[in-house]
């Protein structure tokens, strides 16, 4: 589209679309491309569903069966089905050959997997939007299957694994509601079974079940369901802790809850889900991906009993890896709880100590290391060291006798109402093991750093974390010297044990240079990443002249990049802007217009997080809705200028600087009211990112 056009008609896409499907051959990815997002049109959701589900060009199961319907539990099925037919606005000579295609359905499946059929199943639920598409039998058939074996999870039924996993998701996000809900003794499965069963179609009507499943079958992530369900909680959480009914009364006000959605709520439900899952560990889908599909095997004996467990188990492999990876995900802040001569003799080295001993032994003691535990958690975040992170994760020796104290300490916190806290899965014992195991050329390696000890020794596991980075032949001396440091500094009994603390994370933040960061332009911009002085971006910003200035230009320097010449198509990410405002890392919000080379001008929406700042351009035909036309880190980020005779005309310039000056990678331009409150608000955060650099 060129510059000023106006946006095309809404069913451009969509004809876009229906011309991908017509060709056949189109897959999901492809798919979920030209949608984006938006409102599926009712007349291709069955082609979209069935791609979404893989039965295209399935064949016809039933083909084989004799028909028969005499299954002993038979007459409650004939019930059901016909239950689901009245609900329907078809013509009544349509009506019996549908209700034996449904009926059948669901007596091949109980014969096929031996189930025996019970009304509280839901699967009537789960037929319905189905049942609306006027789907083949062949097809209701494959796409019911593929539900019920890919999206519907084992043992969802009363106190089954899936509710405990609930649980243990909303006390990672929400403890006090959480909490609440334990007080009263209500648990998931008292008012979300039917959610679950039925992917919200029990409760909500067609249409609202219909446009969630677009959403959810295109996510293709089973455990996407968990995060929709606890939008639907935390929604309702204001009104769930006012709540002076009995628990009777209570549950039924949760359980119908869905039923409120409305078509225009989807969007937000999604956005705000996306949000939740980005702060959640990978743990939690993958040390319980035996919840979904069809191995017959299903869950192991010995697999955790989640109703049994205190707070969500993060891997040991999962530690290692988020600390260092760059961008806005889940970062730990690991807390090793084992009495001090066993960290003594070997710790993660980016571990902070808090001896659970003296919970009992010394309260007053633990009180003040709790303090300083917590005032360490957030220096580490704000200096941007490779031990910070918001998620605080417990570790333990991973004996069960032994870590008695640590689950009392973890008990404390939770009590607090404390968010994002987990438990190293497996302790101490297990990251020796997986240091070990991946480990498989010696001590030589470089993976030695990971494993540090007050003594200078090395411990017995000479191991690190998978060995991905590109300059791991480091020793590691930089870390080990900084954790004993750390010791020292918690083993003072003394006033000065906070501010040891403190100056120990702001001293790390550049542990060990052995992890570059090299991506070129403009890959990195759309990186949202923890500042670090670790990170290798070009050269460190300060004591090169001059890196950042706040300044007036004559004319634009029309030979530097502009970076809104970059094609539109590459930024269709299409978002709700007041989603976006809300989201709790945004600190400003300015609205503006973005200004294009040739003059012409977008109504936008500039808004300043801890570290990037974004543009969301409005979509014209589309009210409420935005492309991000652009993510910035705010410390690539080398000149701000404004024109004399146009003050509210603001120009930012990105770029690098080194030893021969500032190379300039991209340059926009806005148009802002009031812009000094806007420069002045972003020049502030930028300082902010800077001084975190410099320290």
């Amino acid at each position: 589209m060129a510059e000023g056009e106006e946006a095309p008609p809404s069913s451009s896409w969509e004809k876009e679309l229906a011309d991908a499907l017509e060709e056949g051959g189109c897959d999901l990815e492809t798919v979920r491309n030209i949608i984006q997002g938006r409102q599926l049109p009712a007349d291709l959701r069955a082609k979209v569903w069935k791609i979404a589900l893989n039965v295209v060009g399935k064949g016809d199961s039933l083909a084989s069966w004799d028909g028969s319907l005499d299954l002993p539990e038979q007459s409650i099925i004939h019930k059901d089905c016909q239950g689901l037919i009245d609900q329907l606005s078809v013509p009544e000579e349509e009506k019996s050959v549908l209700l034996v295609d449904i009926e059948s359905v669901i007596t091949f499946y109980c014969k096929s997997r031996n189930v025996k059929y019970s009304s509280c199943l839901g699967w009537i639920h789960l037929l319905k939007p189905l049942v609306h598409l006027r789907l083949p039998r062949s097809d209701l058939y494959n796409c019911f299957y593929a539900i019920m074996n890919k999206f519907i999870p084992r043992d969802c039924f009363m106190k089954g694994r899936p509710f405990h996993l609930f649980r243990l998701l909303l006390q990672y996000h929400e403890p006090e509601l959480c909490s609440f809900l334990d007080t009263k003794k209500m648990t998931p499965d008292s008012y979300a079974l039917n959610w679950l069963g039925s992917l919200f179609s029990y409760y909500c009507s067609v249409e609202v079940t219909q446009a969630i499943w677009d959403g959810y079958l295109q996510q293709a992530d089973p455990f996407f369901i968990y995060f929709l369900m606890l939008i639907i909680l935390v929604n309702a959480k204001d009104v769930i802790l006012a709540q002076q009914s009995d628990k009777e009364e209570m549950i039924k006000f949760l359980e119908t809850s869905p039923a409120n959605l409305d078509l225009e709520d989807i969007e937000d439900l999604f956005s705000l889900a996306q949000y939740y899952c980005s702060k959640t560990p990978a743990s939690f889908r993958k040390d319980n991906h035996s919840l979904f599909g069809s191995s017959l095997l299903g869950l192991k004996d010995d697999d955790t009993d989640l109703s049994q467990a205190l707070c969500l188990a993060v891997s040991v492999s999962e530690i290692l890896q988020a600390n260092q990876q760059q961008g806005e995900g889940v970062r730990f802040f690991v807390v090793d709880c084992r009495p001090a001569e066993q960290y003594n003799a070997g710790h993660l080295s980016t571990a902070f100590h808090l001896d659970s001993d003296l919970m009992l032994q010394n309260p007053s003691e633990f009180a003040q290391s709790v303090k300083s535990l917590l005032e360490a958690q957030k220096q580490s975040i704000e200096s941007g060291s490779i031990a910070g992170g918001e998620h605080l994760c417990f570790m333990g020796s991973g004996r069960e006798e032994e870590d008695m104290y640590m689950n009392m300490v973890l008990a404390h916190f939770l009590q607090k109402n404390k968010e994002y806290v987990s438990i190293a899965k497996g302790g101490f014992m297990a990251l020796q093991q997986h240091l070990a195991d991946i480990n498989v050329e010696g001590p030589e390696n470089g993976y030695g750093h990971w494993i540090a000890s007050t003594s200078g020794s090395r411990s017995s596991v000479n191991s690190s974390v998978d060995g991905d980075s590109p300059n791991g032949s480091s020793d590691g001396k930089g870390v080990k010297s900084l954790v004993n440091k750390m010791t020292v500094a918690l083993k003072t009994k003394s006033v000065n044990v906070k501010e040891k603390v403190i100056s120990f994370i702001e001293n790390t933040s550049t542990p060990v240079d052995r992890i570059p960061f090299n991506i070129s332009w403009p890959d990195r911009a759309s990186l949202e990443r923890h500042v670090s002085s670790s990170d290798r971006v070009g050269k460190p910003y300060r004591g090169v002249k001059p890196v950042f200035s706040i300044g007036d230009e004559e004319e634009y320097d029309t030979d530097e990049i502009d970076s809104s010449s970059m094609s539109d198509d590459d930024r269709k990410e299409v978002v709700n802007i007041q989603t976006w405002i809300n989201k709790p890392d945004v600190k400003y919000n300015f609205p503006c217009n973005e200004v294009k080379e040739n003059g012409h001008m977008f109504p936008s929406h500039l808004l300043v997080t801890a570290t990037h700042m974004y543009c969301l351009r409005e979509i014209p035909s589309r009210k409420g809705l935005a492309y991000i036309q652009s993510r910035q880190a705010l410390n690539s980020v080398v000149k701000i200028t404004s024109k004399k005779k146009h003050p509210e005309l603001i120009t930012f310039k990105y770029g690098n600087s080194n030893t021969s000056g500032i190379e300039i990678l991209a340059v926009e331009r806005y148009l802002i009211p009031n812009a000094g409150d806007a420069t002045k608000a972003i020049k502030q955060q930028i300082m902010k990112v800077l001084d975190a650099l410099e320290s």
